[in-house]
């Protein structure tokens, strides 16, 4: 049992793959307003705000390729996209709405801690 615990963020370990898949910056934004239901594009850059077009697209298709956000595309004139959370980006909702709640309450001891490191005091 020890060595399962002192081994379990080891490179290989099936347990980095929650941390992998939140590494970008725009990831947990994403998946976050996609929690409410299927959204297009051009609302999501309206719902996030500062992410560009390229970005945007992107962080969809990398989160379409690890299943998190499935891609539906609709035969009309323009063509329509909506994106929709999978039922593995759907799990994520509750770690990243956790991960919220921790940012409310230590971002301020972080960012003075930046700041100091950054200042040299």
């Amino acid at each position: 049992m020890a060595d399962e615990t002192m081994n379990e963020f080891v490179a290989d370990c099936q347990t980095r793959l929650g941390l992998d898949l939140l590494s970008g910056t725009w990831t947990g934004v994403v998946l976050w307003s996609l929690r409410e239901g299927p959204r297009r594009p051009g609302e999501l850059r309206e719902r996030i705000g500062g992410i560009s077009q390229k970005v945007l697209t992107e962080t969809l298709r990398r989160l379409e390729q690890n299943g998190l956000v499935t891609r539906r595309r609709y035969a009309e004139a323009p063509p329509r996209v909506e994106y929709q959370l999978t039922g593995p980006g759907r799990g994520l909702i509750e770690p990243l709405s956790a991960l919220g709640r921790w940012t409310e309450r230590y971002a301020d001891e972080v960012l003075d801690a930046r700041e100091r490191a950054v200042s040299g005091r």
